[in-house]
């Protein structure tokens, strides 16, 4: 990864840590519950997408190197928390997709920072069961 993209991650994952654990307490924040590969613990995550029916989509800025995405290659059962509610799901990562074409069809302002600072764009396919 050239030193100006290594850079822009690490500044942004750093900024992140220190904003989403304030973000998790929002009650009406979405968020992505994965379990975490080593640890088995439950690692939630505020995530920008929307739901179609019976799936969610999101786009991974970082792509796999973003630490949810590592999470669901290793278990894809995940939790997504909607408007105050929790439902059951399977993640699939899809590679062949175009993320950007996908953002326009996902919330603006999430889709406009995800844009900004991501590299390595992946999305993500939710599987809703409940």
């Amino acid at each position: 990864m050239p030193r100006h993209s290594e850079t822009k991650y690490r500044l942004v994952t750093m900024f992140q840590r220190r904003l989403n654990a304030l973000v998790r307490r929002l009650p009406g924040h979405t968020l992505l519950e994965t379990t975490g590969r080593t640890s088995g613990l439950p690692r939630r995550t505020p995530v920008g997408g929307r739901r179609v029916g019976d799936a969610f989509w999101l786009v991974s800025e970082f792509g796999e190197r973003s630490q949810y995405v590592r999470n669901i290659k290793a278990d894809p059962r995940v939790r997504i928390r909607l408007h105050g509610h929790w439902h059951t799901g399977t993640a699939h990562l899809l590679p062949d997709d175009d993320p950007l074409t996908r953002l326009r069809t996902l919330p603006r302002m999430n889709s406009m920072a995800v844009r900004t600072v991501g590299a390595g764009l992946l999305t993500v396919r939710v599987d809703l069961a409940d």
